[in-house]
């Protein structure tokens, strides 16, 4: 079940301390830290030390100010384990430091912090724009992804999801959540869960595109007075698992909440009331009925609230709908938004993605267009090869601005045997159910009975060392127009490739042999370089 919860309310305080420790195997493979968050008491001659791991030479920089304060020994090293170790004068207050450590061309950050420093409470937002410090942030729990070390995603409705990565999907990541005594791993004392609100402060840093905390202090819990409890979909085919979402026939979807407040709201957006309605509200359980869905798939998000006195506190609930797959050609995937829709589309596979070593991924072409299909299940034992025709579903994506065809399914193939030679083709007999790919120079044909004709039909011969044959007709593409060959620019002498199949013509005695059923595939310029 999908949840994302956002709470109103105030907040009560814990008391609680710092930490030290964190898991090696988060860091970098290239140099390595037993901890990154260094805690130096205010008293004389206060000084602690980490373990540095590193493949490679590596050393420490820290800034002219910090220097002033705060001695680290050794700044530099080779490969191997050092012991470093930060020393500091006593101090009345609080003060913070960052440390970089480079190693090769990887980069590490340390936090130093000596004493208690007031730290300004920032929003999510502000932590994703600029991560390298250490923040207080206050936001609501929106997923735990592991109640061991306390791994988990707040968001305070400044959050923006375009862009993020798999961490930060369901807003900012926490990484490592330190109980009352500052010990890791012992999540489970907070009690926290999904739409509990929460203020945590800690160092923020950049891990493989996601920005995170690491190993934050709790300050202050707030339990929600309503939450999802339960969700049960329609189940008509009796699923193992049972559905998280909608079918595609509608249904009613029946939401159990747990509710201490003192009343019960549903607001539904506006742009979902034309297919999601309340069918009952029965005390805290709510039946939400969503009509049958033509197009593909849509979600929206209904809001739960409640209140206590004048605190105001809500909670939302992801309703998810399947919809049809639709139908499109390569021109409309590419113009079509991000979103759940999924699109079936066919066409030749014009390049096999060599750098994917699953050999899942391809780029495929219809007469509009051309697109990469990024790991489509079942394709990599399906025995493709360029010119094959395949089909294919999945949602519009895209890896640095460019579209793609992504969380994609393989469906079916239809093998094109692809040719050597003219001669190779003419050999062989009649035959409307095998199609070939044939390359070849746009020649007059000398053959009697045949035109040629590059502005409309796109009658012609093809030409190669072996020979010439016949095309009669040349549509624009798979599933391409008829009749508008004089839109592909393709002139007498230029290196014509296309899909057909071997025919004839006869006409008395006598008969031409030739390809029928001609799709556009790709052409070269005579005058190409």
């Amino acid at each position: 079940m999908k949840l994302k919860y956002i709470f109103a309310s105030i907040v009560a305080t814990l008391a609680l301390a710092v930490s030290c420790e964190k898991e090696a195997d988060h860091y970098l493979d290239e140099v390595k830290l037993s901890t990154s968050y260094v805690s130096l008491s205010t008293g004389v001659g206060a000084n602690t030390s980490i373990t540095l791991t590193a493949t490679n030479n590596w050393n420490i920089v820290m800034s002219d100010d910090v220097a002033k304060w705060l001695t680290v020994s050794p700044l530099s090293g080779s490969a191997g384990e050092t012991t470093v170790t930060f020393t500091a004068p006593a101090y009345e207050g609080g003060r913070t430091a960052e440390l970089t450590v480079s190693c090769g061309d990887k980069t590490q950050f340390i936090n130093v912090i000596q004493g208690v420093k007031s730290v300004s409470e920032v929003t999510c937002a502000e932590v994703m724009k600029n991560p390298g410090k250490t923040y207080r942030v206050t936001g609501t729990v929106t997923r735990i992804a592991n109640t061991v070390y306390g791994n988990w995603n707040m968001d305070d409705g400044t959050y923006d999801y375009s862009g993020a990565t798999a961490d930060n999907k369901a807003g900012l990541y926490i990484y490592g959540t330190l109980d009352n005594k500052g010990n890791t791993k012992n999540f489970s004392y907070w009690g926290l869960e999904v739409g509990d609100k929460i203020t945590v402060e800690g160092p923020s840093k950049e891990y493989n595109g996601t920005i995170e905390l690491v190993d934050v202090t709790v300050i202050k819990i707030v339990k929600s007075l309503i939450k999802v409890d339960e969700v049960v979909y329609p189940n008509p085919e009796h699923l193992l698992p049972a559905p998280e979402y909608l079918p595609v026939a509608g249904g009613e979807a029946e939401v159990t909440l747990v509710n201490k407040g003192e009343s019960l709201k549903v607001v539904i957006p506006e742009d979902a009331k034309s297919w999601l309605s309340i069918s009952s509200l029965d005390g805290n359980k709510v039946t939400l009925k969503a009509l049958p869905n033509e197009g593909g798939d849509r979600e929206t998000t209904v809001t739960f609230g409640t209140n206590q006195g004048n605190e105001a506190y809500t909670c939302e609930l992801t309703i998810t709908q399947k919809g049809a797959v639709v139908s499109a050609t390569v021109a409309e995937f590419l113009a079509a938004k991000e979103d759940d829709t999924v699109y079936r589309l066919q066409g030749i596979i014009t390049a096999l993605y060599t750098s994917d070593k699953q050999g899942k991924s391809f780029y495929i072409q219809d007469y509009s267009g051309n697109v990469l299909v990024y790991r489509a299940e079942g394709f990599d034992t399906a025995g493709a090869k360029v010119g094959d025709i395949v089909t294919v579903t999945g949602k519009r994506t895209s890896y640095k601005e460019t579209p793609q065809m992504g969380t994609t399914t393989f469906e079916s193939l239809d093998k094109v045997v692809a040719t050597k030679t003219v001669a190779e083709l003419r050999a062989l007999e009649d035959d409307k159910n095998t199609y070939f790919m044939v390359t070849g120079k746009v020649v007059k044909s000398e053959e009697p009975n045949t035109k040629f004709d590059l502005e409309t039909y796109g009658n012609l011969s093809l030409q190669d060392e072996s020979g010439e044959i016949y095309v009669y007709g040349v549509s624009t593409g798979w599933n391409g127009a008829t009749k508008q060959f004089g839109t592909l620019g393709v002139k007498e002498g230029d290196i014509l490739t296309v899909i057909g199949y071997r025919t004839s013509y006869t006409k008395g005695d006598y008969t031409l042999l030739q390809i029928g059923g001609a799709m556009y595939v790709s052409h070269v310029p005579a005058d190409a370089e």
